[in-house]
């Protein structure tokens, strides 16, 4: 992964104070997870650019943890070349002196707006370009892009290459990236608890707290960790301390809009009675949530073992509470078990699982991530029976308060239409040598078909 930061402001070469690095040698930086070079691919009076080059070693990371539940897959992925929370880390260690505005040679400077230009690539685009300019250009900053192609040239790659163009302070630009970096790919590479909050506060000083993209900044930087996000919102503006950020009391959430047609209580026994069918013994819900579909397996006698498998631990807590786990009247121990993971990465804790469920799940994913998915679940694990359900765009028409063109849930990546759909589970059948039947839950219009569609994939 790859930033650079250049000033036309003369001497341009004044760059090498405000950063601490001299133009005309190669700096590295050791890191717990590769290397960091910085040097200068140009260097004169009228232009003067700074490189940073982030090389990740994607086997050290997880050198000495063991292959048996898939680590080593984990990053033979885009992990490590995307830029993310890892260049981040780089880029404050690199530079920190100048993201905290110092400069001993020209501290005059460092307190004034020049000229800037960063460029940073290959950068995620999770949510879209309309996400990634709400982000820049409320900060002042000229946003330019470049669609990276994906493998065999594919047009629809969600990698970008980001140029940024405006006069600010250099501390300005570095403690922008510094956030938004890790904001836009959505993601962090390590744990995230309350220290997290100081460093958003501090790196957002100034900026973050009149931001309109505010909540959705804090809600990402934090990964989604309710609790921090409306801790840091309430340090941001004290005034707002009481109210939720979490989608549900954003907007109409998808269980609200469906309510009235119970569907996910039909769409529950439907998911019970294709399990049923299968034969399995051993199920794993992938994507568990809080556990509704756990709940009514643990009731079903043919069912021997359970798994439960979630990226939130939030909702595994409450999938815990609602299954009794480890209080009376739970379950027999060792019939249920629910595992903090995700679907993108192979993990053997449950790969024995004769089937799987995805209920309502992959339509949270980004496009360009369902191949990880695809390979996890119907590459490497292949139970007998896989069940998907995902909304069918087509219904959505039906929903009186459903603006057009609006999915049903804020998180949803994408909604299919019932041919979409169609195309995806043939595409798995051809590549993994599964057979998929298809059908309808809920209420059938003639035109618009059923709400959710549901694939029955076996082997």
């Amino acid at each position: 992964m790859y930033l650079s930061i250049a000033t036309t402001h003369q001497p341009a070469t004044d760059l090498g104070y405000l950063l601490n690095k001299h133009p005309e040698r190669l700096h590295e930086l050791a890191l717990t997870y590769g290397k960091a070079l910085i040097f200068y691919p140009e260097a004169s009076n009228d232009r003067c650019e700074a490189a940073l080059v982030l090389d990740v070693d994607p086997i050290g990371l997880v050198r000495g943890k063991g292959q048996s539940d898939g680590l080593l897959d984990q990053y033979v992925n885009d992990r490590p070349y995307a830029a993310s929370s890892f260049l981040s880390v780089a880029l404050n260690k690199a530079f920190r002196t100048a993201m905290n505005g110092v400069s001993s040679a020209r501290q005059e400077l460092a307190d004034s707006a020049i000229a800037l230009e960063a460029v940073v690539t290959p950068l995620p685009l999770r949510g879209g370009e309309a996400v990634l300019r709400h982000l820049f250009e409320p900060l002042g900053w000229q946003v330019g892009l470049t669609t990276i192609p994906g493998p065999q040239g594919d047009p629809s790659s969600r990698y970008v290459r980001l140029t940024l163009r405006g006069t600010a302070r250099l501390s300005a630009l570095l403690n922008h990236l510094y956030v938004l970096i890790p904001v836009m790919d959505d993601a962090k590479h390590y744990w995230v608890g309350d220290e997290e909050i100081d460093k958003l506060l501090k790196r957002g000083e100034g900026w973050l707290d009149a931001h309109p993209a505010k909540e959705l900044i804090v809600r990402r930087y934090l990964r989604h960790r309710g609790v921090l996000a409306r801790a840091a919102l309430a340090r941001l503006a004290p005034e707002t301390q009481d109210e939720a950020i979490e989608p549900e009391a954003r907007s109409e959430s998808e269980e609200t809009l469906e309510a009235p047609t119970r569907l996910n209580d039909l769409r529950m026994a439907a998911v019970v009675e294709a399990l049923r069918a299968s034969g399995a013994k051993i199920v794993a819900d992938l994507g568990c949530g809080e556990g509704r579909l756990l709940q009514l397996l643990v009731r079903e006698r043919w069912v021997d073992r359970l798994i439960g498998l979630d990226p939130a631990v939030r909702e595994l807590e409450r999938a815990a509470k609602r299954l009794k786990l480890g209080a009376p009247g739970a379950p027999p121990e060792g019939r249920v078990m629910l595992l903090h993971g995700s679907l993108t990465y192979r993990d053997a804790r449950w790969a024995e699982a004769d089937a799987a469920a995805l209920v309502e799940v992959i339509e949270h994913l980004d496009p360009d991530r369902l191949p990880m998915l695809e390979r996890v679940v119907f590459g490497a694990a292949r139970p007998r029976a896989v069940i998907v359900t995902t909304p069918n765009a087509e219904y959505n028409a039906l929903f009186p308060s459903l603006p057009a063109g609006q999915f049903r849930h804020r998180d949803h990546r994408f909604e299919w239409s019932r041919a979409e759909f169609a195309d995806w589970a043939q595409r798995i059948c051809a590549t993994f040598n599964y057979q998929a039947a298809f059908s309808g839950i809920g209420h059938h219009d003639e035109s618009h078909g059923a709400p959710t569609q549901m694939a029955v994939f076996t082997r």
